[in-house]
Order: C-alpha cells, then sequence, then structure tokens
C-alpha cells in the first residue's frame, strides 16, 4: 500500500506565543522523527500552510512561515491553502492520485480545525487513515484545555468509518511506514 505524510500546519504562529499549541516541542520532535523515517522510506512528505490573506498568516509573513524546528527538506512537497480542509480547492487530491497513494499519515495543528477536517475528508475520498496520536496539538479554548481537546479527537477520529477506508489512531512509535520502490520526488509548491 503506497503512503503519504501529510504535515499540516506547523507554522510560526502556531509554535511560539499569543498561539502557541499544547506541548509543541514534544510534538515538533516527534513529527521531525516521523518525517525522517518517511523520507528514508522514500514515501512522499507534503508541508500544508494555511494562509490569510490580511491576517497573521498572510502567505510570506512570518507567521506563515514553517516553524524552525521543524525539519525538511528540498524533495518534501508544499502545499497552501485557505481553508481548514487540506484538500479543498488545493492540488493535495491531485499529488496523492499521482503517487497511487492509498494512506495517508496524519500530523500536525490545529487538532480541532485542519487536523480533524483533513482527517475527515481523507476518509471521505477513500483513503486509509493514520492519525498521529501524540503527534498533532491545538491551544485551550475558553471551556475546553488543548489535551482534553486532543484526546477526544483521538477518540472520535478513532470511531469513524467507511465501507471502503478506515481510521487507526495511533502512537508515532507503533507507526510503520515500509518502504517504497524508488521513484523521484518533485519538490515545489502546489
Amino acid at each position: 500500500m503506497t503512503t503519504a505524510l501529510l504535515i499540516i500546519d506547523v507554522q510560526h504562529l502556531l509554535c511560539v506565543g499569543e498561539y502557541e499549541c499544547f506541548e509543541i516541542k514534544r510534538v515538533i520532535d516527534l513529527i521531525n522523527g516521523l518525517s525522517a523515517r518517511a523520507r528514508m522510506a522514500g514515501i512522499p512528505v507534503i508541508l500544508i500552510q494555511h494562509e490569510e490573506k490580511g491576517s497573521l498568516l498572510q502567505q510570506g509573513g512570518e507567521g506563515w512561515q514553517l516553524a524552525q524546528a521543524l525539519e525538511t527538506s528540498p524533495q518534501d512537497l508544499r502545499v497552501r491553502k485557505t481553508s481548514r480542509d487540506s484538500f479543498y480547492q488545493t492540488r493535495l487530491l491531485q499529488m496523492l492520485q499521482q503517487w497511487d497513494v492509498e494512506r495517508v499519515i496524519i500530523c500536525g495543528l490545529q487538532t480541532d480545525y485542519c487536523v480533524n477536517a483533513t482527517v475527515r475528508q481523507a476518509l471521505k475520498l477513500g483513503y486509509d487513515v493514520v492519525l498521529a496520536a501524540d503527534a498533532h496539538s491545538t491551544v485551550d479554548t475558553d471551556n475546553m484545555a488543548a489535551d482534553d481537546i486532543i484526546a477526544e479527537h483521538n477518540t472520535r477520529l478513532a470511531r469513524l468509518s467507511s465501507p471502503v477506508s478506515r481510521i487507526d489512531v495511533i502512537p508515532t512509535r507503533e507507526i510503520r511506514i515500509r518502504n517504497r520502490k524508488s521513484r523521484s520526488a518533485r519538490s515545489g509548491m502546489y
């Protein structure tokens, strides 16, 4: 089964200061380990960045940049998005089809927004989904702590099903990444 790793919105704005996500250093360390394993196995690593005109996430601005601690490679693919769903009006679906991907591993920010929407859409599109249970994060809300939001989403998303695909919510260390036959990756913004 061909796999791709989706790293959602690990951007400067969500990793420092007022909007810093829960346990962000630990989460980025886990994402870096997962992406290193994916690159060694030759599977596509797709970095997804959210952007909003006139906001702290405006394309090219400091907040929009990938987090400094996030390890990337020139071979990583990039997707820019303007909604919570990483598939909506982006080239993500075409990229996954080009690579004959059947399974996506998802990690990143924010659990209750872009991670949740992308997991659900991937399942709806027929992809098997592996959500890295300990490699996504968010911030506290007025009525719920970030760690409770993460736990709740892990539980709820694990219960979703589809006639043709499935969701597995498992810790990063238990995610198995199989080697892919050598195929040249394309880098660049999509």
